[in-house]
């Protein structure tokens, strides 16, 4: 029986623990399915349905996931490196013990979501909405943060060292115990922020002011 034209669109019957290099499953759908252990470098998801996507301790390299539906998925201990996001849909999706490092985020939607214990060091989430999302902990080191809506979002515990945060909107963030440098003291918006005392004292510093704690 001759295929049809459209049966490309949900071919992809890999199985787990597979490898896959520079294959181009753009315009597929692949929604709701479950993955583990596989590994895709290279690979282009270009416009994909990948909504209700589950992965677990899958690899991605170097993929390019612009335009693609990742709303609705859940990632475990998966990691996307130096991944393509530009325009992609990504609320509602859950990353849990995953590393996105290096990854591109460009007029991606991305609110709400959920973010534990991530590594988003060296990403490029610069002018992103990330209104309200709890960053926990998350590392963002290196990070172009410059102009990023974090309005209240959650950075207790989070490492932000290096990154770029010129023009970044802080304000009613909680950044207790965040690490960060003093470029986001003087660059980014920071009305209503919480800090802890010692980083009250570190934003003193950093426009100049000298504290006297004997008195």
């Amino acid at each position: 029986m001759a295929a049809g034209p459209n049966d490309e669109t949900s071919a992809h019957d890999e199985q787990d623990g597979a490898e896959l290099i520079g294959e181009s499953l753009a315009d597929t759908v692949l929604a709701n399915e479950h993955w583990t252990r596989r590994s895709y470098t290279d690979c282009s998801f270009v416009d994909a349905d990948l909504s209700g996507l589950r992965t677990e301790n899958v690899t991605f390299t170097g993929c390019d996931f612009t335009g693609a539906d990742l709303r609705d998925s859940v990632h475990l201990g998966s990691a996307f490196r130096s991944c393509n996001f530009t325009r992609a849909s990504l609320y509602h999706s859950t990353f849990r013990f995953c590393t996105l490092m290096g990854s591109v985020f460009e007029r991606a939607r991305l609110r709400p979501l959920v973010l534990e214990e991530v590594d988003l060091s060296l990403t490029s989430l610069g002018q992103a909405d990330l209104r309200g999302v709890d960053l926990t902990a998350a590392r963002l080191r290196e990070a172009n943060l410059v102009g990023t809506d974090l309005r209240k979002a959650v950075l207790r515990g989070a490492d932000l060292s290096g990154a770029r945060t010129s023009g970044a909107r802080l304000e009613e963030a909680d950044l207790r115990g965040a690490r960060v440098d003093a470029d986001l003291w003087v660059g980014a918006r920071l009305t209503g922020v919480q800090v802890e005392p010692v980083q009250a004292l570190s934003f003193a510093a950093a426009h100049g002011l000298r504290v006297d704690l004997q008195q």
